[in-house]
């Protein structure tokens, strides 16, 4: 049996920057590893950030905002906060865990118009897309010459 890496996503509520990470975790590589996200607090998963994703081809309509799960926290082999008050409150993780931060702005706090508030939503979406994708090589690239 193949023991998949596990990779947590973080963030303070839930409902935005690590669906997306989880999201695009999952479309670009899920079948490869556990991927999971999770917050500080269940803010519920934001509609523009559905909104945007699937403007992107990637539906996280049926993903839930989630508490962070010690016992997910506690097997994960990559943790990744997305804003600042997750990497500040976050739990201590086992040693031997991959953490890296993500400082990025939360796309829940635009203002101005729809239009400009989507407009937000994209970049950030578009920043983690990347994010996703160059950490998933990563990893795949160090799981190969582990072995």
């Amino acid at each position: 049996m193949v023991i998949k890496p596990v990779i947590y996503f973080l963030c303070t509520g839930n409902s935005c920057r690590s669906q997306m990470a989880e999201g695009f975790a999952k479309y670009y590589n899920g079948e490869d590893f556990n991927i999971f996200s999770a917050g500080i607090e269940k803010h519920g998963v934001n509609p523009r950030a559905v909104q945007v994703m699937g403007e992107a081809g990637v539906d996280i309509s049926q993903q839930t905002s989630d508490l962070i799960d010690k016992n997910i926290l506690m097997k994960s082999d990559y943790v990744i906060t997305l804003c600042g008050d997750a990497n500040d409150r976050c739990p201590v993780t086992p040693s031997g865990v991959n953490r890296e931060h993500w400082d990025l702005p939360d796309p829940a706090r635009a203002t101005g118009n729809d239009q400009e508030i989507i407009e937000t939503f994209k970049i950030v979406r578009d920043t983690i897309r990347e994010k996703v994708i160059d950490l998933l090589k990563r990893i795949s690239e160090s799981e190969i010459g582990s072995k």
